[in-house]
């Protein structure tokens, strides 16, 4: 079968076959629709292009599956913080564990905790204090079946500070999204980027990046507003196209445009 190239006039046929495909099958990819379209009408659709379709026409629509019950436990600002840990090498290749604290509902990052060396019970729980530093407490905290969090000092210390835990669906890390899409964003925008030596300039850098996601970096998910917009802090003036500067956020790894 000879494959034919889709002209910008026979992409609109293609728009509603496109959507269709990816709601009756979410799972799908760009690449595994684009593969579908060309086995099925023998017309080579470049990836990119149902992905710009998608972008333009596609809207999920909402089900009763996925995450919708973590959701709904964290509707208000500090009902539910989710937490996880993850592991980065410094310049001298040594491993440092780093915890992250957020609030489910604003998105805004509550805090971090460092520490170089192996991480026990009371070490998470003193990872855990530090990154919520002078940020009260929650009524519900959710992480993940990581055996670092079944130390029975830490369990001791949740009921202690009389915190719900929440734990997510095992071996399922979409049942835990928005703190691995942060955790996710953190490595690959930041850390990635940058070197650091010990743990307090790592400790150090990530309160840079904190403060630069919390007020500066907008959301898609928040339709584009930031974290500290929806915990209720006010949105910044506008600019004037005629009169605006740029502003540098974490040693100038980022630079947004601001009202002058």
């Amino acid at each position: 079968m000879k494959l034919l190239f889709l002209s910008e006039l026979a992409l609109f046929r293609f728009v509603r076959p496109i959507c269709e495909l990816k709601r009756r099958n979410p799972r799908f990819g760009c690449p595994k629709i684009a593969q579908h379209l060309a086995k099925t009408f023998g017309i080579e659709v470049n990836k990119d292009v149902v992905r710009r379709v998608l972008a333009a026409h596609y809207r999920p629509e909402r089900t009763e599956n996925g995450t919708s019950w973590l959701t709904l436990l964290g509707h208000t600002k500090d009902s539910l913080w989710s937490l996880d840990l993850f592991r980065t090498e410094s310049i001298l290749l040594r491993s440092h564990w780093v915890l992250v604290v957020m609030d489910q509902f604003s998105r805004l990052i509550i805090g971090f905790g460092v520490q170089a060396i192996a991480v026990d019970g009371p070490g998470l729980c003193r990872m855990f204090n530090k990154a919520i530093s002078g940020s009260g407490l929650p009524t519900r905290l959710s992480t993940d079946h990581d055996p670092l969090f079944q130390f029975h000092r830490w369990q001791a210390n949740l009921r202690i500070l009389e915190v719900e835990r929440v734990q997510t669906v095992p071996q399922v890390p979409w049942s835990h999204p928005f703190i691995e899409r942060l955790v996710a964003t953190l490595c690959r925008e930041y850390l990635d980027r940058l070197f650091f030596w010990t743990a307090d300039d790592l400790g150090r850098k990530l309160e840079s990046f904190k403060n630069y996601y919390n007020t500066a970096r907008v959301h898609q998910g928040l339709s584009g507003d930031t974290p500290a917009e929806k915990a209720g802090a006010p949105a910044p003036q506008a600019a004037n196209l005629e009169n605006y500067h740029w502003q540098s956020h974490c040693r100038g790894l980022f630079e947004l445009p601001v009202a002058a």
